[in-house]
C-alpha cells in the first residue's frame, strides 16, 4: 500500500452500479484538482469479444465454464502487477476495451476489441480501478493487497440482475434471454471470485430495495432511489456496534 501512489479500486459484480460511483469519484478528482489514471476493469480480460466468443464455444463442447468473472477469461496477475507497480513507482501499463462503436471510432478498430497497452503519464495522482477484481483474491495473486481504498458495489443480487438485464438489452441490444444465460453460466465464477472480494473490501455499499423483486427475470423497471435503501459497512468497525446519525441524510 502506498501514500505517495495511491491506489483505489471499485469492486463489483456486472450491472452492480459502479460506473455510477466511479463517476462520483470522478466529480470528486475534478473539484479536488486531482490527476488520477483510471482503469477499467474490462481492459483486463484476457480475449476479445470474437475470441470469447468462441472460447465458451469450445469450453461448452467440452463440458468446462468459462465467463467473465473467472481467471481463465481475465489476465489476473497482469492487474496485480500493474497495482504493485503504481503503488511503488507511480507508473504501468494500461489499455483499453471498446465496447461499441463510439468507443472505437476514435482508435479506427472494432467494437470489442482492445487498444494496444501504452505507459501511464508520469504526472497522475493516483490509480482509481472500477471493474469485476479490484479486490480478487486466488491461490495464484492477491489483488487486494495493493489498494488503499477498496469499495464494494454489492446490490442485493436479485436487483443487481435487474440492473444488469436493464443496461444490456437497453444499452448494448442484447436479448433478455441472452443476459439470463449469462447470468447462470457465470454463476459459478461469481461465488468463486467476486462475492469473496467483499470479505477485503474496507467500505461496502449494498442496495436493497424496497419494493417486490422477487423475479428480476420479468421485472421492467429498476427500483428508484425512493424505493430502495443503502446499507453501508465499514470493514475497520464491522465487529462494533455504530451510531452514527450524522451519516444519514433526508
Amino acid at each position: 500500500m502506498s501514500e505517495k501512489h495511491p491506489v483505489i479500486a471499485i469492486t463489483g459484480s456486472s450491472g452492480a452500479g459502479t460506473s455510477t460511483v466511479k463517476k462520483a469519484f470522478e466529480e470528486i478528482f475534478r473539484r479536488g484538482g486531482y490527476k488520477p489514471a483510471i482503469i477499467e476493469g474490462d481492459s483486463f480480460h484476457r480475449y476479445d469479444r470474437l475470441a470469447m466468443k468462441k472460447a465458451v464455444e469450445e469450453a461448452d463442447k467440452e463440458g468446462r465454464n468459462i465467463s467473465h468473472f473467472g481467471p481463465d477469461a481475465n489476465i489476473f496477475e497482469k492487474l496485480e502487477d500493474l497495482f504493485h507497480r503504481y503503488s511503488e513507482t507511480g507508473t504501468g501499463q494500461i489499455r483499453k476495451y471498446l465496447h461499441n462503436e463510439e468507443e472505437a471510432l476514435p482508435y479506427n478498430q472494432n467494437p470489442g476489441t482492445f487498444t494496444p497497452w501504452e505507459d501511464i503519464e508520469s504526472d497522475t495522482d493516483l490509480l482509481f480501478y472500477e471493474g469485476l477484481h479490484g479486490g480478487v483474491v486466488t491461490s495464484q495473486v492477491n489483488v487486494a493487497q495493493w489498494v488503499d481504498l477498496l469499495i464494494g458495489v454489492v446490490p442485493s443480487v436479485n436487483l443487481e440482475w435487474i440492473q444488469k438485464i436493464s443496461r444490456d438489452v437497453g444499452e448494448r441490444g442484447y436479448s433478455a434471454e441472452a443476459v439470463t444465460h449469462t447470468i447462470l453460466r457465470r454463476m459459478p465464477d461469481y461465488v468463486e471470485y467476486i462475492t469473496p472480494q467483499f470479505t477485503h473490501s474496507h467500505i461496502n455499499f449494498q442496495r436493497v430495495g424496497l419494493v417486490d423483486t422477487s423475479n428480476p427475470f420479468i421485472a421492467r423497471d429498476i427500483p428508484t432511489a425512493d424505493e430502495s435503501l443503502v446499507v453501508i459497512r465499514f470493514n475497520k468497525y464491522r465487529d462494533q456496534a455504530l451510531d452514527c446519525p450524522s451519516f444519514v441524510t433526508k
